[in-house]
């Protein structure tokens, strides 16, 4: 059991680091409902920079979550979609979504 928290902890702790990033669960969030353009996603967002947007993405990219489609056209087109292991990620954001709409209040619902 010790071998396997050894083998755990570091795997954890990378996964938490990669998506605590500013903005990273919500852009997977939003590429949960299909392939999008950067453009599409960056107006899904509101106060999201493209400059920001456009490092997640290749960190979402290089991490194998997120998958970059170029598409040969004039103009061409750029779609981002989540990759088998970004998919993944559906439940654990279900989960969130259920555990926030329970504990979670915002300002408008305290008054």
């Amino acid at each position: 059991m010790a071998a396997e928290l050894n083998q755990l902890c570091p795997r954890f702790e990378k996964a938490i680091e990669l998506l605590s990033k500013r903005w990273t669960t919500l852009i997977v969030y939003r590429l949960l409902d299909g392939p999008r353009r950067f453009m599409d996603i960056e107006g899904s967002l509101s106060n999201l920079s493209g400059k920001v947007l456009s490092e997640r993405l290749k960190e979402l990219e290089e991490a194998g979550i997120v998958l970059r489609t170029v598409y040969p056209e004039k103009p061409v087109r750029i779609e981002y979609s989540l990759t088998d292991m970004g998919r993944g990620l559906a439940p654990l954001m279900d989960d969130i979504q259920g555990w926030a709409t329970r504990w979670i209040k915002i300002e408008q619902e305290q008054s």
